[in-house]
């Protein structure tokens, strides 16, 4: 796998989806390793689970902001390499891991059929509660709940396999955005800050102050890095690693 150490979990993956509940959640959390995937060959696909309509702060965009949004969240992908952009369009701080939004993230899976899933964290992160908005919370609840059992159950959402979207055994799921009590894996991304950077600066409509925001985002991947050990001046994103589906797997649902 792309910028981790040898025997990593996920090391080889051919295919990544990333799921974030916000246009720049993406951005913030994995651009840094995803722009490492992609170096490498993988192929990665971003899922944005909400439209973003409730951000931005000038009042002159809430016509627009939706669509502002998609834009700024397929050009932000662009600059780390991602092609594939889905929006599943639920509202902006309604999103809930309901049975619809689980079956949009089966039949997304079940389609893409990812080494790693990426998603937010379903456990609250009482250290930083900003990175536990309800939508955050309920992107990590609806997929962890879809990559197992559902995506592998034939006869969850039969509909879908009658369309012809086979069960689909995902092998990882990489969470971010986590208790760092849950945190098990950091990334070294150090080559690919100024990529994320990049994807991050793209998202003027939520963050007026650039200058600022890239402080606190080369602050935060320095703490990153020392807290895992990797010294210097390395730069990390930290995940909480779960292997799903592995060779000493039980099947059952």
């Amino acid at each position: 796998m792309a910028a981790a150490r040898e025997g990593a979990p996920g090391q080889g993956a051919r295919r990544v989806l990333a799921f974030g509940a916000h246009p720049d959640d993406l951005d913030f959390g994995v651009a840094g390793t995803v722009s490492a995937w992609v170096a490498q060959g993988v192929e990665v696909h971003y899922c944005v689970m909400t439209d973003g309509d409730a951000g931005g702060f000038d009042p002159a965009h809430r016509a627009q902001i939706v669509a502002m949004r998609r834009e700024e969240q397929r050009a932000a992908a662009a600059r780390v390499g991602v092609r594939e952009v889905h929006f599943l369009g639920y509202r902006d701080g309604y999103l809930e891991p309901t049975h619809e939004v689980q079956r949009d993230v089966v039949r997304l899976i079940r389609t893409v059929r990812p080494d790693v899933v990426l998603a937010m964290h379903p456990e609250r992160n009482w250290s930083s509660l900003q990175m536990s908005h309800p939508d955050h919370l309920a992107c990590g609840e609806a997929v962890t709940r879809a990559v197992y059992p559902a995506t592998e159950n034939p006869y969850a959402y039969p509909e879908l396999e009658e369309s012809g979207l086979a069960a689909y055994r995902v092998p990882w799921l990489w969470l971010y955005a986590a208790p760092e009590e849950r945190v098990n894996h950091a990334v070294d991304v150090t080559v690919h800050v100024e990529a994320k950077l990049e994807a991050i600066r793209v998202h003027l409509s939520q963050h007026p102050d650039i200058a600022a925001t890239e402080r606190f985002v080369r602050a935060r991947l320095r703490a990153t890095a020392a807290a895992h050990g990797l010294g210097g001046e390395a730069s990390a994103e930290a995940f909480h690693v779960v292997a799903v589906n592995s060779p000493e797997t039980i099947a059952g649902f």
